[in-house]
C-alpha cells in the first residue's frame, strides 16, 4: 500500500502555467520549512491571525512543519483544510491552503496562502490562488470561495481583487492587544468565471478524493 491508499487527497496535483500544487511528504515540509525561516513577510506588518512568524528562524520552520502535519492529520470529510505547497521552476516557494466545513451543504471553501520573501512580486500569489479556485469551483462544485485580509495588507487585498472577489463586510481581531479590521472577501461562481485568465488541470480527484472531502457520487453528479 502507498500513502495516497489511505489518503487519497495525496493523488491530487493542481497544474497551472508555471505552478504545481500538491499535498507535502516529509521533503517537501523541509522545503516549506525553509521558506518559513527565511521570512514570509515585512517584519514590519503581520499579516496573520496567529502571529506564528513572530520567532526566530529555526522556531518559524518548526511551527511550519508541525502545523502542516497536524492540518493533515485533521482531515474529516465533515471539516478540512488542504495545505498545499507551491512548486516554482522545481523549487517550493509557498504554500496554498483551501479548506471547507460540510462544503456539501454550504457549497463555500475558504483560501488562506504564503509565499517566502525572495517570490514575492512574480505573480505566483495570484497563480497559485488561481490554481485552488479552479479546484473550488470546477473540482468540487462550490458556489463561493472566501478570503479574508488584514486592513494594509495591500498585496492580498490586489489579488483578490483581480480574480474578482467582492467585499464582504468586516471582522475585528486582537492581535498582540491591538485591535485590527480584517476585511472579509467573497467570490461567486459567476464573478469567478468573469475573471479567469489561468488554465488549470486537476488530477487526481478520484471518488476516493472527493469522498475524503464530504463529496460522495451523488454530489459530484450535480456538477
Amino acid at each position: 500500500m502507498k500513502l495516497a491508499d489511505y489518503l487519497p487527497v495525496y493523488r491530487l496535483r493542481l497544474r497551472t502555467e508555471r505552478l504545481e500544487l500538491r499535498l507535502p511528504d516529509l521533503d517537501d515540509l523541509v522545503a516549506l520549512a525553509d521558506q518559513a525561516a527565511a521570512g514570509i513577510h515585512d517584519p514590519d506588518f503581520m499579516p496573520f491571525v496567529v502571529p506564528w512568524t513572530e520567532c526566530e528562524p529555526v522556531e518559524r520552520g518548526r511551527r511550519t512543519l508541525q502545523h502542516q502535519m497536524g492540518v493533515i492529520a485533521g482531515i474529516t470529510p465533515e471539516r478540512w483544510m488542504l495545505p498545499l505547497v507551491v512548486i516554482h521552476d522545481g523549487e517550493i516557494v509557498g504554500m496554498q491552503e483551501v479548506g471547507a466545513a460540510d462544503i456539501k451543504v454550504t457549497r463555500e471553501a475558504t483560501t488562506g496562502s504564503w509565499l517566502g520573501r525572495a517570490h514575492h512580486g512574480q505573480g505566483i500569489g495570484t497563480e497559485m490562488r488561481a490554481a485552488v479556485l479552479d479546484f473550488v469551483f470546477t473540482g468540487l462544485g462550490a458556489d463561493f470561495a472566501l478570503s479574508a485580509s488584514f486592513e494594509g495588507n495591500g498585496p492580498s487585498e490586489g489579488v483578490s481583487r483581480k480574480l474578482g472577489y467582492r467585499a464582504d463586510g468586516i471582522d475585528h481581531k486582537v492581535l498582540n492587544g491591538v485591535r485590527r479590521q480584517d476585511n472579509r472577501w467573497r467570490l461567486s461562481r459567476e464573478d469567478w468565471e468573469a475573471h479567469r485568465k489561468h488554465e488549470v488541470a486537476i488530477e487526481g480527484l478520484d471518488a476516493a478524493a472527493l469522498a475524503m472531502l464530504g463529496l460522495g457520487e451523488a454530489e459530484q453528479s450535480e456538477r
